[in-house]
């Protein structure tokens, strides 16, 4: 029977279960949901989908390079303790390698892929696998692709939490890695002043008007005030704006212009950005982690 794609989510909300995973459950159960669920539980995946809900902003990202291009991928886990853990270190290396090599456009498609070569595995399996075998929820929660590439990839990792590839054109290896490095400690918002969105820079221009006419100043100075303001804003989130980490005295625009160099372009990717961390006292996670024993 035709499974709808509306089922498919729902499935996939009450268990965090993989869309393929989900998809094929329901065909077996043909279209009911709750022996859908049933099954998932009986088959071993019932352990991955209870840990579903739990936050999962601890983990690592992974750069892999390659000659035709580069990916880094976030997979996330509970604790730094386990993002310490060989096996999920591992998994994660596995996760980024197959990215590279397959083409995998999102995490959605990279989950229904092979995690080896012509193997019968998926990523989404050996994510529910690790699941059971550690204990702890776990995500492949990002995947940023660098294809097409027209000049070299250069990249940073710092400690197994942040990563930064940079595509750039001219200069040498040296001078792409310290771009990296600046890149991963002051999280520009893009390159240039021409790629900060029209929006964003729209509503800095409005406070920072508003915040002139709020000081008091002269009517006939607001403009210039603004102007100014929104000038240093654009320093400020700019990769070629900002002053470059290790020489304050000149800007990330002056050092690549002195070495024939230009960055096409970049990405920073910081393990659990944009994730709520729940705040819990340690007698209630205990006491959490004694009423899920008894399941």
């Amino acid at each position: 029977m035709a499974i709808s794609a509306a089922l498919v989510k729902e499935l996939r909300e009450r268990t965090g279960a993989g869309m393929m995973e989900c998809k094929k459950a329901l065909v077996d159960s043909n279209g009911d949901i709750e022996a859908a669920i049933e099954a998932m539980r009986k088959s071993g995946q019932a352990q991955a989908a209870k840990k579903a809900g739990r936050i999962a902003a601890d983990g690592v990202v992974v750069i892999a390079i390659g000659a035709q291009g580069g990916v880094i991928v976030e997979v996330n886990c509970e604790t730094d303790f386990v993002a310490k853990d060989a096996g999920f270190a591992g998994f994660a290396e596995q996760v980024a390698a197959r990215a590279l090599a397959l083409g995998a456009a999102d995490v959605e498609v990279l989950s229904a892929a092979p995690i080896e070569a012509g193997g019968a595995t998926s990523v989404e399996q050996a994510r529910q696998a690790l699941i059971a075998k550690i204990g702890e929820n776990i995500q492949v929660r990002r995947l940023v692709r660098f294809d097409d590439v027209h000049g070299q990839l250069h990249s940073y990792r710092h400690g197994v939490r942040i990563g930064v590839v940079v595509e750039m054109q001219g200069g040498d290896a040296s001078l792409g890695k310290d771009i990296a490095m600046h890149i991963a400690a002051s999280k520009p918002m893009c390159v240039s002043a021409d790629d900060v969105p029209a929006d964003a820079l729209a509503k800095e221009r409005e406070i920072f008007r508003a915040q002139a006419l709020a000081s008091g100043k002269p009517e006939a100075i607001i403009d210039k005030i603004t102007e100014g303001r929104v000038r240093k804003y654009l320093e400020e989130v700019t990769l070629l704006g900002q002053a470059f980490v290790k020489d304050p005295d000149t800007t990330v625009e002056k050092l690549l212009k002195q070495a024939g160099a230009r960055v096409i372009r970049f990405a920073r990717v910081e393990v659990g950005e944009g994730v709520e961390k729940r705040a819990e006292n340690f007698a209630e996670e205990v006491m959490a982690q004694v009423r899920g024993s008894d399941d």
